[in-house]
């Protein structure tokens, strides 16, 4: 079995572009969020999201042609692709079929969904784009991304909602562990900032609606006072690649993928198990998978928590980090960077791996921001709106979906 190593990484968020200016902006305590711009959001509660500029995406690298027949998700997940490609030190052109791609995406393409529906409404049958399905099917993103970088290698989606790119990173990981490639472009894009994504969520009671006028303090996690989370598109995306293939190139490495788990709720589509059960089985395995206990990461461990901001989520997940790790959870360092990056739903655990990555290589945690009040619920330690120099080894990430899905990654210091 081959040992597994992250060498690049990219990032597309309404944050910062890049890895590099992410990592920055996060360790800074800075907001992605801002009023949407590209949507009516007269009669909608919630008028704010991680909504990215138009021009911070051209489209000077696909031509307008090509650009017209991806959906915004396919657009972020190429883009985020080629700054992990060149980060990791790889070529952008003619990669192969030792190398393959698999993307998580929770709601791939509702951007040309809703845009297509529209117009056959509006405008009848005839005005649908002929380029409809091939842009919003769910293995657009991936595929897209192999045209782009001549991958000829596996290439597929995983969708588990807010855990999908965790899922596609754990497919990611067997791909190499295995020996079916050598390296795999992997994370997760998504781009639902849609009408009917923002009226869907806030129907669920799901999205803050009461920060638009000030959406830096929207999203607060496991603080007394929070009232859900806020929406965000973008793409986080990582190369993986087998111990032995970034050693043959001399290749730097980023970190090391030490460990999984998955698990299932099994008990509500929505809503969490409160009890917390299967989540923290979850972190569980993903030590356990790594060869590790509790006592072995102790004081050494940064946790990049799902997070939300939604009541029932912060409590479920703290109840869950004290069933995984007993009396070792007080001294947990956890943050939630998606009081910064707001949610990113299929791309949330893409991008958030690569905080954990900021966070190993610098030696630097990033904060919880917006925490003012204690919960007695969520009473762990959350790095409170300043980032932090730690020392740590180990870090561990999780992604909870609706349907139950329960996700841990756990990376260690390269």
């Amino acid at each position: 079995m081959h040992d597994v190593v992250i060498t690049g990484m990219g990032v597309v968020s309404s944050l910062a572009m890049g890895a590099e200016e992410f990592g920055r902006a996060i360790l800074a305590g800075k907001s992605g969020l801002r009023p949407l711009t590209r949507i009516c959001t007269e009669d909608l509660p919630c008028k704010i999201g991680g909504e990215i500029p138009d021009d911070w995406i051209g489209n000077e690298q696909y031509g307008p042609n090509v650009a017209r027949q991806m959906d915004r998700a396919s657009r972020y997940a190429v883009h985020a692709s080629r700054e992990a490609l060149l980060t990791a030190g790889l070529p952008i052109e003619n990669l192969g079929r030792r190398i393959g791609i698999v993307i998580g995406a929770g709601l791939s393409g509702l951007d040309t969904l809703q845009t297509q529906t529209e117009r056959l409404l509006t405008k009848g049958a005839g005005m649908v784009s002929p380029f409809t399905i091939p842009t919003l099917m769910p293995n657009a993103a991936p595929a897209n991304v192999s045209l782009a970088f001549g991958v000829t290698g596996p290439c597929y989606t995983v969708s588990s909602a807010c855990a999908s790119s965790g899922h596609a990173l754990i497919d990611a990981v067997e791909l190499i562990r295995r020996g079916a490639c050598d390296i795999v472009i992997t994370g997760g894009t998504e781009s639902s900032l849609t009408r009917l994504g923002m009226a869907a969520f806030a129907k669920m009671r799901a999205l803050s609606s009461n920060s638009n006028d000030n959406p830096a303090q929207a999203v607060r996690p496991f603080d007394l006072n929070r009232e859900g989370l806020v929406m965000s598109e973008g793409a986080g995306i990582v190369v993986l690649e087998s111990a032995e293939h970034a050693q043959s190139r001399n290749a730097s490495v980023r970190a090391r993928v030490l460990g999984y788990g998955m698990t299932t709720d099994a008990s509500n589509i929505v809503r969490p198990d409160a009890t917390g059960v299967e989540p923290a089985r979850a972190m569980q395995e993903a030590l356990a998978s790594a060869g590790l206990n509790v006592d072995d990461v102790a004081g050494r461990m940064y946790v990049n928590a799902h997070g939300t901001g939604t009541s029932l989520n912060d409590a479920t997940e703290t109840r869950a980090l004290k069933l995984a790790f007993g009396e070792h959870a007080a001294n947990l360092q956890v943050s939630s960077t998606k009081s910064m990056t707001g949610h990113l739903i299929g791309a949330a655990c893409g991008l958030e791996t690569v905080a954990c990555l900021i966070a190993l290589q610098q030696q630097t945690l990033p904060p919880t921001i917006n925490y003012e009040t204690p919960d007695p619920e969520c009473d762990l330690d959350y790095i409170p709106n300043v980032a932090r120099a730690a020392s740590v080894e180990f870090a561990l990430n999780n992604s909870f979906g609706f349907g139950g899905h329960n996700v841990s990654l756990l990376l260690g210091r390269a």
